[in-house]
């Protein structure tokens, strides 16, 4: 009975006393109201926000940390479940980036094949090498049109920046070239100073020579060698490499001269065969005259 009247007493007096808080809660709300702004109880109001004001900065700037805390940790077990992907992502632009070297390297080599050949005003055909030979020593490649393209043997191939060789085989969709550099080739040449004419072969080293000139041929290393279009191996006036060195000297019966190709054919990719060269009659005219000069 005791215990039962010391809890009764208890709730009534914690309902006297929340009655007793409303009352004088809401006559200050009252006074407070009626008040000035010089008034008793906005000057409490004024040094209780004044006093804690501190405290509130510090629990702000505990909650930013906590916060921030929170992102760093969500981002990094972000990363950690991402990882994968993000390395596959990179691997996949790495592939992009490595895709657009080769377009770009692919749009720069026919852009000069097009300047080729407006410069030499050649009707021709565009090609890719699709076959490199099967023995080491020789010097040949297939390519991608044939008869069917108007492809045929005979023709001159040029590379990006010279004559390159000479279609050999000719099938209906590829052909076979032969390489100035090979053993077996051979192209009626002339010095474009001096005009000196010779015959340009390869070797098994992979050298030019620029043989069978003239005893008093004047040639210097730097000048510049095109085909001559005798015998109607190659088509005329095209550029085919620098001397680089000259064997024996003026006057001397027999005559080498190394020629540097102005293309290199270690990595054909696109080729132009040429079907004819704009100053052909010209150009075939001038050699009919020089060679009887000449000889």
């Amino acid at each position: 009975m005791a215990l039962n009247f010391q809890q009764r007493s208890s709730v009534f007096l914690r309902r006297v006393l929340l009655v007793t808080f409303l009352v004088a809660s809401l006559a200050l709300v009252t006074l407070y109201s009626r008040e000035g702004q010089d008034g008793p109880l906005h000057a409490i109001q004024s040094g209780v926000s004044g006093a804690v004001a501190p405290l509130k900065f510090v629990g702000a700037a505990a909650n930013s940390g906590v916060n921030s805390a929170g992102e760093s940790f969500g981002n990094l077990t972000a990363d950690e479940s991402t990882l994968s992907g993000l390395r596959e992502s990179n691997a996949e632009l790495r592939e992009l980036l490595s895709q657009a070297d080769e377009y770009k390297q692919e749009a720069q080599r026919l852009q000069q094949l097009l300047d080729l050949k407006d410069l030499y005003e050649i009707d021709g055909v565009g090609a890719r090498v699709v076959g490199n030979p099967d023995e080491a020593w020789s010097q040949t490649v297939t390519i991608d049109k044939g008869t069917a393209d108007g492809v045929e043997t005979g023709l001159t191939v040029m590379g990006t920046s010279g004559v390159i060789g000479q279609v050999y085989s000719a099938a209906e969709h590829t052909a076979k070239v032969r390489l100035l550099t090979d053993p077996d080739s051979g192209a009626a040449a002339r010095v474009e100073s001096s005009r000196a004419e010779g015959v340009v072969r390869g070797s098994l080293e992979g050298l030019l020579y620029l043989e069978n000139l003239d005893a008093d041929a004047v040639v210097n290393p730097g000048d510049v060698v095109v085909t001559s279009g005798l015998g109607g191996s190659y088509a005329p006036g095209l550029i085919i490499g620098t001397v680089v060195k000259v064997d024996t000297r003026q006057g001397e019966s027999t005559r080498r001269v190394v020629v540097s190709p102005n293309d290199t054919t270690g990595a054909l990719e696109e080729v132009l065969v040429v079907f004819g060269v704009g100053a052909d009659d010209d150009t075939d005219g001038n050699d009919g005259n020089e060679g009887g000069d000449a000889s």
